[in-house]
């Protein structure tokens, strides 16, 4: 029997930055591959052609008011904003640590002031679009994407490779 490693605490910096104190909530992005359905003749029924993967997208919250995202909205390199989320997981079975990084590269694609209440928490809400993603675990990486040079790596297996290779990349 185990326990799951519980997130007890996170940070995430903006081009370096550390939002510690500020960053309020983040949804890594899903990682979804694009199928579609194929039948060919004599088959009993469909299957899901894989066609590589949708696109990523970044959700995160931050309290109170902080220029340097306001100033990066627009942004024109798909790649333009370096991201790192860090979180530590613990497990209450033997207090064992973990510590997943996230390493993300896109643009702000929207951001959301909430509203504005004298006394009330004021959030806002961004959106990344992300052509870069890594994730990390106790040094380790477990996942690499990189949209623009098709590398896809899952546990170490770079499973664009081959792809990559046949048409001269």
């Amino acid at each position: 029997m185990g326990l799951p490693h519980k997130l007890k605490n996170m940070n995430l910096y903006d081009e370096g930055v550390s939002f510690m104190g500020e960053i309020g909530e983040l949804t890594p992005p899903t990682i979804s591959h694009a199928t579609e359905d194929w039948r060919g003749g004599g088959m009993l029924g469909p299957v899901k052609i894989d066609n590589g993967l949708e696109a990523l997208e970044f959700e995160w919250t931050l309290g109170g008011y902080v220029s340097q995202v306001v100033s990066q909205m627009g942004e024109l390199a798909i790649d333009g904003v370096m991201l790192r989320a860090m979180g530590a997981f613990q497990s209450d079975q033997d207090g064992g640590v973990k510590s997943v990084e996230l390493v993300m590269r896109g643009r702000h694609t929207e951001l959301d002031r909430g509203t504005w209440k004298p006394g009330d928490d004021t959030e806002k809400k961004l959106k990344t679009a992300l052509s870069y993603y890594k994730e990390i675990v106790d040094g380790t990486t477990l996942l690499e994407i990189d949209m623009i040079a098709g590398i896809y790596k899952v546990g170490g297996v770079d499973r664009y490779a081959q792809i990559r290779a046949a048409i001269g990349g």
